[in-house]
């Protein structure tokens, strides 16, 4: 006959379940039956729970992180000669000494780690699908466009952004290119304008060359040239009636806590 074993959480229990089986394993095969009774979060169905467990002679191993529900099922089982293996309560009462401070007693915080984890992955890998306007689509639906000239450091922001969860799109700015049109279709709340000195580009354009093994003589490195990109941005900015952000000088994250500033200030309008 096989021993029942109720796993029991105030979460999804799979944590509790992991561990049985793990310690399952080491037995004859099919020496257990595990019934998973995850959400408990009443004390009417702890009750029950132990009375349903002594009738049957199973036992109960459990993964509670609310004090009192923990509390009751223990000694509910004590009471009714229900054996109860605490798997989680140990190990918090331990950490609650060391460390002098009290557990938030809030069920399932690691799966909502898990899900803020996989959120961030996805906003990675949509930075990377949708930099350097490679396809216009991702334009509608990122959280944060970010637009300007070559060199304004729009991938690293969109990377940076991305780590902090936000859908990032970036698009380059070129005089002899068709901006595209999704960019007048998007609120401009959420589209960025990157500007930046033109000595300072002229100095970042340069090394650029200079690591490529190009001659610094390329229009691409002119100052001629780097202005009429500028003002051609700065004209497109005002089309669209996106914020204008002045990178010179500016790290990465300083920049991004300006956008980030910029949507939480546009959203509480």
């Amino acid at each position: 006959m096989k021993q029942r074993i109720y796993v029991v959480s105030d979460s999804v229990g799979e944590t509790c379940e992991l561990v049985v089986r793990a310690a399952a394993i080491q037995f004859p095969e099919q020496a257990f039956e595990t019934v998973r009774i995850p959400f408990v979060d009443d004390e009417q169905v702890i009750f029950d729970l132990v009375l349903h467990a002594k009738e049957e002679r199973a036992t109960i191993v459990y993964t509670i992180v609310h004090a009192v529900h923990r509390k009751v099922l223990e000694e509910t089982a004590r009471a009714h000669h229900v054996e109860a293996i605490d798997v989680l309560g140990p190990l918090l009462d331990s950490m609650e000494t060391r460390l002098g401070l009290q557990p938030k007693e809030e069920p399932g915080l690691i799966y909502r780690l898990d899900e803020e984890y996989f959120r961030k992955i996805e906003a990675v890998e949509f930075a990377v699908k949708y930099d350097d306007g490679r396809d216009p689509r991702g334009i509608k639906r990122a959280d944060i466009v970010l637009i300007g000239v070559s060199r304004t450091s729009k991938t690293p922001l969109s990377q940076y952004l991305a780590l902090k969860r936000y859908k990032v799109a970036n698009v380059p700015l070129v005089p002899e290119s068709i901006p595209p049109q999704e960019l007048f279709e998007i609120p401009p709340e959420k589209c960025f304008g990157l500007l930046i000195s033109p000595e300072k580009l002229i100095d970042i354009r340069m090394e650029r060359l200079r690591s490529l093994g190009l001659k610094p003589e390329a229009a691409y490195a002119q100052m001629d040239r780097i202005n009429r990109e500028l003002e051609y941005a700065r004209n497109l900015y005002e089309r669209i009636g996106c914020q204008v952000i002045d990178v010179t000088n500016k790290a990465v994250e300083e920049t991004a806590n300006l956008i980030l500033t910029g949507i939480s200030g546009r959203t509480h309008e």
